[in-house]
């Protein structure tokens, strides 16, 4: 259980299309939710979400397929796990939750959730906040050009039931092998044993491995498509934008690209997005909370 590391905060279950999402609540300011990323639960928000609590009314919730939220099967088009399909779930527990408006914080897919619903339902989205991403499309091109590795984009992705039964086999260490790769010290010792214990209980049960494979696949087609139909409209995100990137991560680690990450989304889907590096893994709320703090509540505040 994770109680703990969010004291003070309501837990819902809240029926959504694709069933129940569980998410948690605490404060009384502009309405702020807060989204994860693979392979964790709404526990990576815990050394931000008090914080963020004494000046917004945070809510950490737990992408459809993930944590303690429904894992509904996959369909042959992937529509259940599209970034767009999840992006309701957001709107239906936010209104649930009494905010038809809000700001949005995402890491890794949470993040690419928020860029994706703040594109759909520009109306919905005051202020959007990525955390170390860069548009689906955009990566999906350069690793179809050969320019970076597919690496666990590539296998995730790959059709049912292979890498479902491959992980299967030893989920644990598959999917704690890919947290070391992308921390800076290479190792879980920036992650708080209680939110490792609520990572294992999502990634260790079948029904969740096959949310993550379809997540995936969904990213490899749904996700794109609907990049690729905003770019050829030139639709933009109309609400301000911060990024945040690691610079082991995103800039010098895995994307293998000589670009700018705020040149990138200028060029695509955000063209004033503002944003700071910091020293980090990519897992920017639990390596570097300080900073990562810092630099939302200068965005959310301004």
């Amino acid at each position: 259980m994770s109680d703990d590391l969010f004291p003070g905060f309501q837990s819902h279950w809240i029926d959504t299309e694709a069933g129940r999402i569980f998410a948690r609540s605490k404060g009384d300011g502009p309405p702020l939710v807060l989204l994860h990323g693979f392979p964790q639960t709404h526990a990576m928000w815990h050394r931000l979400a008090p914080a963020l609590a004494e000046t917004h009314r945070v809510v950490c919730m737990d992408l459809r397929g993930y944590g303690w939220s429904t894992a509904p099967r996959g369909d042959a088009a992937h529509e259940t796990y599209s970034k767009r399909a999840m992006g309701r779930d957001v709107i239906a527990v936010m209104e649930e939750l009494g905010a038809v408006r809000f700001a949005v914080a995402g890491h890794d897919r949470g993040a690419r959730v928020g860029y994706r619903l703040a594109l759909d339902h520009p109306g919905r989205v005051e202020r959007l906040c990525l955390l170390d991403i860069l548009p689906t499309a955009y990566v999906w091109a350069q690793m179809k050009a050969g320019r970076v590795p597919e690496a666990h984009w590539g296998f995730l992705s790959r059709p049912y039931p292979r890498p479902e039964e491959e992980i299967g086999r030893d989920p644990i260490p598959y999917f704690e092998g890919l947290m070391k790769l992308w921390s800076a010290p290479g190792d879980l010792s920036p992650f708080d044993p209680r939110a490792m214990r609520a990572y294992r209980e999502g990634f260790n049960e079948p029904s969740r491995i096959h949310a993550f494979c379809e997540d995936y696949r969904a990213g490899a087609t749904r996700d794109i498509e609907a990049d690729e139909a905003d770019r050829a409209a030139g639709r933009t995100i109309q609400c301000p934008v911060q990024l945040i990137w690691s610079d082991f991560y995103l800039v010098s680690g895995t994307s293998g690209e000589a670009q700018h990450p705020l040149d990138i989304w200028r060029s695509t889907f955000a063209p004033d997005i503002t944003g700071t590096g910091v020293s980090s893994g990519h897992f920017v709320a639990e390596e570097m909370p300080g900073a990562t703090l810092a630099a939302m509540r200068e965005f959310l505040a301004a």
